[in-house]
């Protein structure tokens, strides 16, 4: 296994960057890998989505030549988040936050609003 993988990936995404896209078989020699190696670091960008990969026939061989990703390769992450979901938490609008603490006279673990909450009465 190919020791300090992100050395390598580093090294590989400058090499990709500094051509007008390079074949899969051409990076492995600059980095000095095998085919397996080189391929596992190559899957491993892709999988990120820093490079991305598009696959050519040369000499009769399938094999990929990789660009740098452009930012509309890169997937979205939407993320959805509810407020509705911490509107009715009881602290929101407790007039004894202020005080509220761990062990003191107004507390998470004696609080009679968050114990209603939790269990829906």
């Amino acid at each position: 296994m190919v020791r300090n993988v992100e050395v390598y990936e580093k090294r590989a995404l400058e090499l990709i960057k500094q051509t007008e896209g390079i074949l899969q078989s051409e990076l492995w020699k600059l980095l000095g890998l095998d085919s397996r190696e080189g391929s596992r670091i190559v899957l491993r960008l892709a999988r990120k989505g820093i490079i991305r990969r598009e696959q050519v026939v040369i000499n009769g061989r399938k094999t990929y030549r990789l660009f740098p990703a452009e930012p509309t390769d890169r997937k979205k992450l939407n993320i959805i988040v509810d407020i509705g979901s911490i509107l009715d938490i009881p602290c929101v609008v407790c007039p004894y936050i202020d005080e509220c603490g761990e062990g003191g006279f107004y507390s998470p673990e004696s609080c009679r609003l968050i114990d209603e909450w939790v269990h829906g009465r």
